[in-house]
Protein backbone atom coordinates (compact mmCIF):
# COMPACT_ATOMS: atom_id res chain seq x y z
CA UNK A 1 0.00 0.00 0.00
CA UNK A 2 1.40 3.18 -0.94
CA UNK A 3 1.82 5.50 1.87
CA UNK A 4 0.67 8.99 2.11
CA UNK A 5 2.38 12.09 3.03
CA UNK A 6 1.88 14.33 6.11
CA UNK A 7 1.35 17.05 3.76
CA UNK A 8 -1.34 15.06 1.64
CA UNK A 9 -3.16 13.86 4.77
CA UNK A 10 -3.83 16.97 5.91
CA UNK A 11 -5.55 18.09 2.76
CA UNK A 12 -7.87 15.39 3.08
CA UNK A 13 -10.98 16.27 5.18
CA UNK A 14 -14.24 14.55 6.44
CA UNK A 15 -17.49 16.36 4.65
CA UNK A 16 -18.62 17.52 8.43
CA UNK A 17 -17.93 20.37 10.29
CA UNK A 18 -16.25 18.13 13.09
CA UNK A 19 -12.69 18.18 13.31
CA UNK A 20 -10.91 15.60 11.61
CA UNK A 21 -9.13 12.51 13.32
CA UNK A 22 -5.44 10.29 12.80
CA UNK A 23 -3.92 10.08 9.80
CA UNK A 24 -1.86 6.85 10.84
CA UNK A 25 -2.53 3.18 11.53
CA UNK A 26 0.27 0.29 12.29
CA UNK A 27 -0.95 -2.39 10.44
CA UNK A 28 -1.00 -3.69 6.26
CA UNK A 29 1.25 -2.67 3.95
CA UNK A 30 3.50 0.25 2.88
CA UNK A 31 5.20 0.55 -0.41
CA UNK A 32 7.64 3.47 0.50
CA UNK A 33 8.45 4.91 3.96
CA UNK A 34 7.45 2.22 6.58
CA UNK A 35 5.27 5.50 8.04
CA UNK A 36 2.06 4.31 7.59
CA UNK A 37 0.65 0.58 7.56
CA UNK A 38 -3.26 0.94 6.94
CA UNK A 39 -5.31 -2.45 6.41
CA UNK A 40 -7.51 -3.19 4.10
CA UNK A 41 -10.81 -5.81 3.56
CA UNK A 42 -13.04 -7.37 1.77
CA UNK A 43 -15.24 -6.37 -1.59
CA UNK A 44 -17.05 -7.59 -3.88
CA UNK A 45 -15.02 -6.63 -6.78
CA UNK A 46 -13.96 -9.44 -9.13
CA UNK A 47 -10.39 -9.09 -10.39
CA UNK A 48 -9.46 -10.52 -13.97
CA UNK A 49 -6.55 -10.12 -16.94
CA UNK A 50 -7.96 -8.03 -19.20
CA UNK A 51 -7.70 -9.39 -23.13
CA UNK A 52 -8.08 -7.01 -25.92
CA UNK A 53 -11.80 -8.77 -26.54
CA UNK A 54 -12.50 -7.75 -23.03
CA UNK A 55 -10.99 -4.24 -23.42
CA UNK A 56 -13.12 -3.64 -26.10
CA UNK A 57 -16.54 -5.18 -24.64
CA UNK A 58 -15.22 -2.47 -21.52
CA UNK A 59 -14.98 0.47 -23.62
CA UNK A 60 -18.19 0.32 -25.14
CA UNK A 61 -20.30 -0.59 -21.87
CA UNK A 62 -18.31 2.71 -20.75
CA UNK A 63 -19.53 4.33 -23.38
CA UNK A 64 -22.98 3.02 -23.09
CA UNK A 65 -22.94 4.49 -19.53
CA UNK A 66 -21.00 7.69 -19.78
CA UNK A 67 -24.05 9.00 -21.89
CA UNK A 68 -25.82 10.88 -19.00
CA UNK A 69 -28.83 13.52 -19.50
CA UNK A 70 -30.43 16.08 -17.94
CA UNK A 71 -32.99 13.59 -17.19
CA UNK A 72 -30.79 11.59 -15.58
CA UNK A 73 -30.14 14.76 -13.17
CA UNK A 74 -34.15 14.90 -12.35
CA UNK A 75 -34.46 11.07 -11.51
CA UNK A 76 -31.90 11.57 -9.03
CA UNK A 77 -33.30 14.09 -6.75
CA UNK A 78 -36.80 12.18 -7.56
CA UNK A 79 -34.92 9.27 -5.84
CA UNK A 80 -33.55 11.42 -3.28
CA UNK A 81 -36.78 13.32 -2.34
CA UNK A 82 -38.31 10.38 -0.64
CA UNK A 83 -34.71 8.47 0.49
CA UNK A 84 -32.25 11.03 1.64
CA UNK A 85 -32.45 12.38 5.19
CA UNK A 86 -30.77 15.16 7.27
CA UNK A 87 -28.95 14.44 10.52
CA UNK A 88 -28.69 15.98 13.38
CA UNK A 89 -26.14 14.80 15.81
CA UNK A 90 -24.98 16.49 19.47
CA UNK A 91 -21.74 14.72 20.90
CA UNK A 92 -19.09 14.97 23.43
CA UNK A 93 -15.59 13.29 23.13
CA UNK A 94 -13.45 12.92 25.80
CA UNK A 95 -10.42 14.79 27.28
CA UNK A 96 -7.78 12.59 26.90
CA UNK A 97 -5.32 14.65 29.00
CA UNK A 98 -7.87 14.34 31.62
CA UNK A 99 -9.47 11.34 30.89
CA UNK A 100 -12.45 11.61 33.39
CA UNK A 101 -14.22 14.25 32.17
CA UNK A 102 -15.38 14.78 28.54
CA UNK A 103 -14.97 18.30 26.53
CA UNK A 104 -18.20 20.40 25.75
CA UNK A 105 -21.14 19.06 24.09
CA UNK A 106 -21.39 20.18 20.52
CA UNK A 107 -23.97 19.69 17.65
CA UNK A 108 -23.18 18.70 13.88
CA UNK A 109 -25.41 18.19 11.21
CA UNK A 110 -24.89 15.34 8.36
CA UNK A 111 -26.98 13.40 5.14
CA UNK A 112 -28.04 9.94 5.14
CA UNK A 113 -29.90 7.70 3.21
CA UNK A 114 -32.48 4.80 3.36
CA UNK A 115 -31.65 1.50 2.32
CA UNK A 116 -33.71 -2.31 2.22
CA UNK A 117 -34.25 -3.38 5.61
CA UNK A 118 -35.62 0.50 7.10
CA UNK A 119 -31.93 1.57 7.91
CA UNK A 120 -30.10 4.20 7.13
CA UNK A 121 -27.13 4.69 6.19
CA UNK A 122 -24.34 7.70 6.74
CA UNK A 123 -20.69 8.29 7.63
CA UNK A 124 -19.38 7.18 10.84
CA UNK A 125 -18.10 10.58 11.61
CA UNK A 126 -21.51 12.29 11.38
CA UNK A 127 -22.49 10.11 14.37
CA UNK A 128 -19.14 9.95 16.43
CA UNK A 129 -19.02 10.09 19.90
CA UNK A 130 -22.48 10.43 19.78
CA UNK A 131 -25.06 11.05 22.58
CA UNK A 132 -28.23 12.08 21.31
CA UNK A 133 -29.34 11.66 17.02
CA UNK A 134 -32.01 12.99 15.20
CA UNK A 135 -33.04 12.69 11.57
CA UNK A 136 -35.91 14.58 9.57
CA UNK A 137 -37.18 13.50 6.00
CA UNK A 138 -36.86 16.17 3.11
CA UNK A 139 -40.16 18.06 3.45
CA UNK A 140 -41.43 17.39 7.51
CA UNK A 141 -40.70 20.10 10.04
CA UNK A 142 -40.60 16.83 12.32
CA UNK A 143 -37.38 15.36 14.07
CA UNK A 144 -37.53 11.92 14.72
CA UNK A 145 -35.08 9.88 17.29
CA UNK A 146 -32.23 7.46 15.89
CA UNK A 147 -30.05 4.42 17.01
CA UNK A 148 -27.08 4.06 15.80
CA UNK A 149 -27.20 0.27 15.10
CA UNK A 150 -23.46 -0.29 14.04
CA UNK A 151 -20.70 1.61 13.23
CA UNK A 152 -17.41 1.14 10.83
CA UNK A 153 -14.83 3.94 11.71
CA UNK A 154 -12.06 2.40 9.47
CA UNK A 155 -14.82 2.43 6.49
CA UNK A 156 -16.44 5.82 7.77
CA UNK A 157 -19.80 4.35 7.68
CA UNK A 158 -23.08 3.83 10.29
CA UNK A 159 -26.32 2.64 10.22
CA UNK A 160 -29.10 4.31 12.04
CA UNK A 161 -32.58 2.76 13.24
CA UNK A 162 -35.54 4.57 13.64
CA UNK A 163 -38.25 3.43 15.73
CA UNK A 164 -41.54 5.71 14.65
CA UNK A 165 -43.75 3.75 12.08
CA UNK A 166 -44.30 7.72 11.09
CA UNK A 167 -40.83 8.19 10.03
CA UNK A 168 -40.95 5.17 7.43
CA UNK A 169 -44.38 6.50 5.75
CA UNK A 170 -43.87 7.77 2.25
CA UNK A 171 -39.94 6.53 2.52
CA UNK A 172 -38.49 4.56 -0.52
CA UNK A 173 -35.13 2.61 -0.27
CA UNK A 174 -32.26 3.21 -2.45
CA UNK A 175 -30.51 0.10 -4.31
CA UNK A 176 -26.61 -0.40 -4.80
CA UNK A 177 -24.91 -0.01 -8.67
CA UNK A 178 -21.59 -0.39 -9.32
CA UNK A 179 -18.36 1.27 -9.79
CA UNK A 180 -18.43 3.42 -12.41
CA UNK A 181 -16.07 4.19 -15.09
CA UNK A 182 -13.85 7.03 -15.88
CA UNK A 183 -15.99 10.13 -16.62
CA UNK A 184 -19.24 9.16 -15.82
CA UNK A 185 -21.71 11.15 -13.90
CA UNK A 186 -23.08 11.03 -10.88
CA UNK A 187 -25.32 13.11 -8.96
CA UNK A 188 -24.23 13.65 -5.28
CA UNK A 189 -27.26 14.28 -2.90
CA UNK A 190 -27.27 15.86 0.12
CA UNK A 191 -27.71 18.70 3.11
CA UNK A 192 -24.46 20.57 2.80
CA UNK A 193 -23.66 23.82 4.71
CA UNK A 194 -24.90 27.23 3.43
CA UNK A 195 -28.70 25.96 3.73
CA UNK A 196 -31.48 24.00 5.10
CA UNK A 197 -33.00 22.29 2.07
CA UNK A 198 -31.72 19.12 0.29
CA UNK A 199 -28.76 20.35 -2.40
CA UNK A 200 -27.78 18.07 -5.81
CA UNK A 201 -24.54 18.94 -7.58
CA UNK A 202 -23.56 16.85 -10.68
CA UNK A 203 -20.00 15.56 -11.11
CA UNK A 204 -18.02 13.31 -13.24
CA UNK A 205 -15.57 10.24 -11.74
CA UNK A 206 -12.06 11.31 -12.55
CA UNK A 207 -10.22 8.45 -10.62
CA UNK A 208 -10.84 5.33 -8.87
CA UNK A 209 -8.16 4.01 -6.37
CA UNK A 210 -7.00 3.23 -2.96
CA UNK A 211 -7.63 6.98 -0.76
CA UNK A 212 -6.53 7.55 2.68
CA UNK A 213 -9.21 7.25 4.62
CA UNK A 214 -9.34 11.03 7.06
CA UNK A 215 -11.95 9.51 9.58
CA UNK A 216 -10.76 6.21 9.78
CA UNK A 217 -6.91 6.87 9.08
CA UNK A 218 -7.18 3.41 6.94
CA UNK A 219 -6.57 3.25 3.38
CA UNK A 220 -9.16 1.61 1.21
CA UNK A 221 -10.75 2.29 -2.04
CA UNK A 222 -12.54 5.52 -3.10
CA UNK A 223 -14.16 7.02 -6.15
CA UNK A 224 -12.69 10.87 -6.72
CA UNK A 225 -15.11 13.11 -8.26
CA UNK A 226 -15.11 16.60 -9.73
CA UNK A 227 -18.45 17.65 -7.58
CA UNK A 228 -18.17 20.14 -4.39
CA UNK A 229 -18.92 18.13 -1.51
CA UNK A 230 -18.90 20.26 1.36
CA UNK A 231 -19.71 19.76 5.51
CA UNK A 232 -22.76 18.43 5.98
CA UNK A 233 -22.81 16.35 2.51
CA UNK A 234 -21.23 13.36 4.75
CA UNK A 235 -23.35 10.25 4.57
CA UNK A 236 -25.62 11.42 1.12
CA UNK A 237 -25.63 9.33 -1.74
CA UNK A 238 -23.86 9.88 -4.99
CA UNK A 239 -26.43 8.59 -7.77
CA UNK A 240 -25.98 7.38 -10.88
CA UNK A 241 -28.95 6.27 -13.14
CA UNK A 242 -31.29 5.26 -10.14
CA UNK A 243 -28.97 3.72 -8.17
CA UNK A 244 -26.02 4.37 -5.97
CA UNK A 245 -22.61 4.72 -6.94
CA UNK A 246 -21.16 5.71 -3.75
CA UNK A 247 -21.70 7.63 -0.17
CA UNK A 248 -19.78 10.88 -0.29
CA UNK A 249 -17.59 11.47 2.78
CA UNK A 250 -14.86 13.69 2.16
CA UNK A 251 -13.15 16.12 0.27
CA UNK A 252 -9.39 17.78 -0.90
CA UNK A 253 -8.24 20.75 1.28
CA UNK A 254 -7.02 23.63 -0.61
CA UNK A 255 -8.61 21.90 -4.25
CA UNK A 256 -11.59 23.11 -5.88
CA UNK A 257 -14.16 20.29 -6.72
CA UNK A 258 -12.48 17.67 -5.80
CA UNK A 259 -14.23 15.23 -3.53
CA UNK A 260 -14.53 11.60 -2.33
CA UNK A 261 -17.36 8.81 -2.05
CA UNK A 262 -16.80 5.43 -0.53
CA UNK A 263 -17.33 2.85 -3.30
CA UNK A 264 -20.32 0.20 -3.45
CA UNK A 265 -17.97 -2.38 -2.72
CA UNK A 266 -16.49 -1.54 0.92
CA UNK A 267 -20.54 -0.35 1.57
CA UNK A 268 -21.51 -3.98 0.83
CA UNK A 269 -18.69 -5.54 3.20
CA UNK A 270 -19.43 -3.14 5.47
CA UNK A 271 -23.32 -4.28 5.68
CA UNK A 272 -22.44 -8.09 4.53
CA UNK A 273 -20.67 -8.04 8.13
CA UNK A 274 -22.83 -6.73 10.31
CA UNK A 275 -25.62 -9.10 8.61
CA UNK A 276 -24.01 -12.60 9.07
CA UNK A 277 -22.17 -11.70 12.65
CA UNK A 278 -24.80 -8.78 14.01
CA UNK A 279 -21.65 -6.41 14.30
CA UNK A 280 -19.17 -4.86 12.69
CA UNK A 281 -16.39 -7.29 12.03
CA UNK A 282 -13.34 -4.86 10.44
CA UNK A 283 -10.84 -5.33 7.84
CA UNK A 284 -8.31 -8.07 7.31
CA UNK A 285 -5.09 -6.87 6.38
CA UNK A 286 -1.60 -9.59 5.97
CA UNK A 287 0.37 -7.24 8.50
CA UNK A 288 3.19 -6.63 6.15
CA UNK A 289 5.56 -3.77 4.90
CA UNK A 290 7.05 -4.57 1.56
CA UNK A 291 9.14 -2.69 -0.69
CA UNK A 292 8.75 -2.45 -4.32
CA UNK A 293 11.14 -3.74 -6.79
CA UNK A 294 11.53 -1.30 -9.71
CA UNK A 295 15.33 -1.37 -9.16
CA UNK A 296 17.13 -3.69 -11.50
CA UNK A 297 19.89 -4.13 -8.73
CA UNK A 298 17.74 -5.13 -5.89
CA UNK A 299 15.66 -7.60 -8.78
CA UNK A 300 19.33 -9.41 -9.36
CA UNK A 301 20.92 -9.02 -5.51
CA UNK A 302 17.08 -11.39 -4.99
CA UNK A 303 17.80 -13.46 -7.69
CA UNK A 304 14.73 -12.62 -9.61
CA UNK A 305 14.36 -13.79 -13.37
CA UNK A 306 13.63 -11.47 -16.18
CA UNK A 307 9.95 -12.96 -15.83
CA UNK A 308 9.57 -12.18 -12.71
CA UNK A 309 8.01 -9.00 -10.49
CA UNK A 310 6.83 -8.63 -7.19
CA UNK A 311 7.32 -6.56 -3.71
CA UNK A 312 9.70 -7.06 -1.11
CA UNK A 313 8.87 -8.04 2.35
CA UNK A 314 10.90 -5.79 4.73
CA UNK A 315 8.58 -6.57 8.02
CA UNK A 316 5.81 -8.72 9.55
CA UNK A 317 3.76 -7.91 12.19
CA UNK A 318 3.97 -10.53 15.00
CA UNK A 319 0.55 -11.24 15.42
CA UNK A 320 -0.57 -12.17 11.99
CA UNK A 321 -0.89 -15.55 10.57
CA UNK A 322 1.64 -14.25 7.83
CA UNK A 323 4.62 -14.14 10.80
CA UNK A 324 5.06 -17.93 10.96
CA UNK A 325 4.95 -18.56 7.28
CA UNK A 326 6.68 -15.27 5.52
CA UNK A 327 10.46 -13.94 6.54
CA UNK A 328 11.94 -11.11 5.79
CA UNK A 329 13.62 -10.72 1.95
CA UNK A 330 10.85 -13.06 0.41
CA UNK A 331 9.62 -11.62 -2.86
CA UNK A 332 5.85 -11.73 -3.44
CA UNK A 333 5.10 -13.06 -6.44
CA UNK A 334 1.87 -13.58 -6.42
CA UNK A 335 -1.67 -13.71 -4.51
CA UNK A 336 -4.21 -16.14 -5.38
CA UNK A 337 -2.94 -16.61 -8.93
CA UNK A 338 -3.01 -12.91 -9.73
CA UNK A 339 0.96 -11.57 -10.53
CA UNK A 340 1.96 -8.51 -8.99
CA UNK A 341 4.00 -5.83 -10.65
CA UNK A 342 7.14 -4.37 -9.14
CA UNK A 343 5.51 -1.49 -7.92
CA UNK A 344 3.09 -3.60 -5.64
CA UNK A 345 0.41 -2.80 -8.60
CA UNK A 346 -2.07 -5.47 -10.27
CA UNK A 347 -4.59 -5.17 -13.00
CA UNK A 348 -8.01 -3.64 -12.28
CA UNK A 349 -10.79 -3.13 -15.17
CA UNK A 350 -9.74 -1.50 -18.42
CA UNK A 351 -6.00 -0.81 -18.67
CA UNK A 352 -6.14 1.09 -15.13
CA UNK A 353 -4.08 -0.81 -11.78
CA UNK A 354 -4.24 -0.44 -8.32
CA UNK A 355 -2.02 -1.34 -5.49
CA UNK A 356 -1.88 -5.16 -4.87
CA UNK A 357 -3.46 -4.96 -1.03
CA UNK A 358 -7.08 -4.10 -2.40
CA UNK A 359 -6.68 -7.88 -3.32
CA UNK A 360 -6.66 -8.78 0.32
CA UNK A 361 -9.77 -6.73 0.76
CA UNK A 362 -11.47 -8.95 -1.47
CA UNK A 363 -11.15 -11.94 1.44
CA UNK A 364 -13.14 -11.83 4.67
CA UNK A 365 -11.88 -12.70 8.20
CA UNK A 366 -10.64 -16.32 8.37
CA UNK A 367 -10.48 -16.66 4.60
CA UNK A 368 -7.03 -17.97 3.40
CA UNK A 369 -5.28 -16.39 0.72
CA UNK A 370 -2.41 -18.17 -2.09
CA UNK A 371 0.83 -16.53 -2.13
CA UNK A 372 3.25 -17.31 -4.28
CA UNK A 373 7.12 -15.94 -3.06
CA UNK A 374 10.67 -15.95 -4.06
CA UNK A 375 12.62 -17.42 -1.23
CA UNK A 376 16.58 -17.95 -2.08
CA UNK A 377 16.15 -18.21 -5.50
CA UNK A 378 13.53 -20.60 -5.32
CA UNK A 379 9.46 -20.37 -5.39
CA UNK A 380 6.91 -21.59 -2.72
CA UNK A 381 3.68 -21.67 -2.75
CA UNK A 382 1.97 -20.44 1.27
CA UNK A 383 -1.62 -20.68 2.63
CA UNK A 384 -1.97 -17.48 4.83
CA UNK A 385 -5.01 -17.04 7.17
CA UNK A 386 -6.28 -12.91 6.80
CA UNK A 387 -7.48 -11.07 10.12
CA UNK A 388 -8.01 -7.63 11.12
CA UNK A 389 -5.05 -6.78 12.97
CA UNK A 390 -4.76 -4.21 15.79
CA UNK A 391 -1.91 -1.73 16.13
CA UNK A 392 0.13 -1.43 19.09
CA UNK A 393 -1.23 2.20 19.04
CA UNK A 394 -4.81 2.72 18.77
CA UNK A 395 -5.40 5.11 15.86
CA UNK A 396 -8.58 6.14 17.04
CA UNK A 397 -11.39 5.62 19.81
CA UNK A 398 -13.93 6.71 19.02
CA UNK A 399 -17.26 5.72 20.86
CA UNK A 400 -15.63 4.75 23.97
CA UNK A 401 -14.17 6.21 27.41
CA UNK A 402 -10.04 6.12 27.27
CA UNK A 403 -8.53 4.07 30.73
CA UNK A 404 -6.79 5.48 33.04
CA UNK A 405 -5.33 4.36 36.38
CA UNK A 406 -4.12 7.21 39.30
CA UNK A 407 -2.37 5.98 42.00
CA UNK A 408 -0.47 8.57 44.13
CA UNK A 409 -1.23 11.72 41.92
CA UNK A 410 0.22 9.61 39.35
CA UNK A 411 -2.01 9.65 35.83
CA UNK A 412 -1.27 6.45 33.80
CA UNK A 413 -2.73 6.10 30.34
CA UNK A 414 -2.38 3.91 27.57
CA UNK A 415 -0.46 5.48 24.50
CA UNK A 416 -2.92 6.38 21.95
CA UNK A 417 -3.29 8.58 18.62
CA UNK A 418 -6.07 10.59 20.23
CA UNK A 419 -3.86 11.45 23.09
CA UNK A 420 -1.34 12.98 20.94
CA UNK A 421 -4.09 14.70 18.87
CA UNK A 422 -4.31 16.85 22.03
CA UNK A 423 -1.24 18.99 21.39
CA UNK A 424 -3.35 20.46 18.78
CA UNK A 425 -3.62 20.08 14.76
CA UNK A 426 -0.17 19.97 14.26
CA UNK A 427 0.19 16.98 16.71
CA UNK A 428 2.89 15.41 14.73
CA UNK A 429 5.69 18.09 15.06
CA UNK A 430 4.38 19.11 18.76
CA UNK A 431 3.42 16.22 20.38
CA UNK A 432 6.85 13.89 22.64
CA UNK A 433 8.81 13.19 19.72
CA UNK A 434 9.76 9.64 21.16
CA UNK A 435 5.77 9.08 22.08
CA UNK A 436 4.84 9.95 18.32
CA UNK A 437 7.46 7.45 16.58
CA UNK A 438 6.55 4.81 18.36
CA UNK A 439 3.06 5.14 17.97
CA UNK A 440 3.22 5.42 14.36
CA UNK A 441 5.94 2.75 13.53
CA UNK A 442 6.50 -0.22 16.44
CA UNK A 443 4.41 -2.95 16.17
CA UNK A 444 2.97 -5.18 19.05
CA UNK A 445 5.11 -8.12 19.88
CA UNK A 446 1.89 -9.99 21.51
CA UNK A 447 -2.10 -9.57 22.03
CA UNK A 448 -3.19 -6.71 24.57
CA UNK A 449 -0.27 -5.19 24.70
CA UNK A 450 0.14 -1.24 25.11
CA UNK A 451 2.61 1.09 25.34
CA UNK A 452 0.96 2.88 29.03
CA UNK A 453 2.53 6.47 29.83
CA UNK A 454 3.23 8.83 33.07
CA UNK A 455 0.46 11.05 31.50
CA UNK A 456 0.84 13.86 34.33
CA UNK A 457 1.61 14.57 38.06
CA UNK A 458 -1.27 16.26 40.41
CA UNK A 459 1.09 17.81 42.75
CA UNK A 460 1.06 16.53 46.33
CA UNK A 461 3.42 16.43 49.05
CA UNK A 462 4.18 12.71 47.86
CA UNK A 463 5.35 13.05 44.10
CA UNK A 464 7.02 16.34 44.67
CA UNK A 465 10.05 16.22 42.45
CA UNK A 466 8.46 13.93 40.13
CA UNK A 467 6.87 16.10 38.16
CA UNK A 468 9.30 16.33 35.40
CA UNK A 469 8.95 12.50 34.57
CA UNK A 470 5.64 12.85 32.59
CA UNK A 471 5.23 11.99 29.51
CA UNK A 472 7.19 9.00 29.66
CA UNK A 473 6.26 5.12 29.14
CA UNK A 474 6.56 3.22 31.94
CA UNK A 475 8.48 0.14 31.77
CA UNK A 476 8.51 -2.33 34.75
CA UNK A 477 6.57 -2.36 38.36
CA UNK A 478 8.62 -3.81 40.93
CA UNK A 479 10.69 -5.52 38.97
CA UNK A 480 7.71 -7.12 36.72
CA UNK A 481 7.94 -5.72 32.66
CA UNK A 482 4.29 -4.32 32.54
CA UNK A 483 1.78 -5.68 29.44
CA UNK A 484 -0.57 -3.04 29.55
CA UNK A 485 -2.54 -0.73 31.69
CA UNK A 486 -4.85 -3.26 33.06
CA UNK A 487 -1.63 -5.12 34.04
CA UNK A 488 -0.10 -1.73 35.86
CA UNK A 489 -3.29 -1.73 37.82
CA UNK A 490 -3.17 -4.84 39.05
CA UNK A 491 1.04 -4.89 40.18
CA UNK A 492 0.07 -1.64 42.22
CA UNK A 493 -3.17 -2.61 43.37
CA UNK A 494 -1.62 -5.58 45.00
CA UNK A 495 1.42 -4.80 45.85
CA UNK A 496 2.59 -6.63 48.92
CA UNK A 497 6.17 -4.59 49.37
CA UNK A 498 6.75 -1.84 52.15
CA UNK A 499 8.19 0.50 49.16
CA UNK A 500 6.85 0.61 44.85
CA UNK A 501 9.47 0.91 42.53
CA UNK A 502 7.93 2.07 38.91
CA UNK A 503 10.72 2.03 36.42
CA UNK A 504 9.95 4.43 33.11
CA UNK A 505 11.74 5.21 29.82
CA UNK A 506 15.02 7.07 29.50
CA UNK A 507 16.23 4.91 32.90
CA UNK A 508 14.09 6.79 35.04
CA UNK A 509 12.51 5.69 37.75
CA UNK A 510 9.57 6.64 41.18
CA UNK A 511 9.71 5.18 44.44
CA UNK A 512 6.85 5.20 46.54
CA UNK A 513 5.99 4.31 50.26
CA UNK A 514 3.45 2.32 49.43
CA UNK A 515 0.81 3.24 52.31
CA UNK A 516 1.69 6.66 52.37
CA UNK A 517 0.90 6.98 48.83
CA UNK A 518 -2.31 4.92 48.85
CA UNK A 519 -3.12 7.10 51.56
CA UNK A 520 -2.56 10.04 49.97
CA UNK A 521 -4.18 8.69 46.50
CA UNK A 522 -7.63 9.54 48.42
CA UNK A 523 -6.43 13.04 49.34
CA UNK A 524 -5.60 14.11 45.36
CA UNK A 525 -8.77 12.71 44.02
CA UNK A 526 -10.68 14.82 46.30
CA UNK A 527 -8.74 17.86 45.80
CA UNK A 528 -8.98 17.46 42.13
CA UNK A 529 -12.83 16.80 42.18
CA UNK A 530 -12.37 13.34 40.44
CA UNK A 531 -14.89 10.70 41.04
CA UNK A 532 -12.62 7.40 40.73
CA UNK A 533 -9.20 6.53 40.73
CA UNK A 534 -9.50 4.63 37.21
CA UNK A 535 -11.68 4.05 34.44
CA UNK A 536 -14.58 2.07 34.42
CA UNK A 537 -13.20 -0.92 32.50
CA UNK A 538 -10.39 -1.35 34.69
CA UNK A 539 -12.60 -0.76 37.99
CA UNK A 540 -14.76 -3.51 36.40
CA UNK A 541 -11.94 -5.81 35.96
CA UNK A 542 -10.87 -4.98 39.86
CA UNK A 543 -14.26 -6.09 40.82
CA UNK A 544 -14.62 -9.29 38.99
CA UNK A 545 -10.81 -10.13 40.79
CA UNK A 546 -12.04 -9.33 43.86
CA UNK A 547 -15.55 -11.53 43.69
CA UNK A 548 -13.25 -14.46 42.18
CA UNK A 549 -11.21 -14.29 45.42
CA UNK A 550 -14.00 -13.65 47.92
CA UNK A 551 -15.52 -17.19 46.28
Amino acid sequence: MLSCSIRTLRRLKCCCNKRWSSLFLAKGYCFSKPKVVPSFCNTDIKFSRFYVGERQSSLRQWRRRSLYTVTDTYEAIELALDSVVKIFTVSSSPNYFLPWQNKSQRETMGSGFVIPGKKILTNAHVVADHTFVLVRKHGSPTKYRAEVQAVGHECDLAILVVESPEFWEGMNFLELGDIPFLQEAVAVVGYPQGGDNISVTKGVVSRVEPTQYVHGATQLMAIQIDAAINPGNSGGPAIMGNKVAGVAFQNLSGAENIGYIIPVPVIKHFIAGIEESGKYMGFCSMGLSCQPTENVQLRNHFKMQPHMTGVLVSKINPLSDAYGVLKKDDVILEFDGVPIANDGTVPFRNRERITFDHLVSMKKPNETALVKVLRNGEEHAFTITLQPLQPLVPVHQFDKLPSYYIFAGLVFVPLTQPYLHEYGEDWYNTSPRRLCERALRELPKRAGEQLVILSQVLMDDINAGYERLAELQVKKVNGIEIKNLKHLCQLVENCSRESLRIDLDDDRLVALNYESARIATSRILERHRIPSRMSVDLLSEQNSLLMDSAE
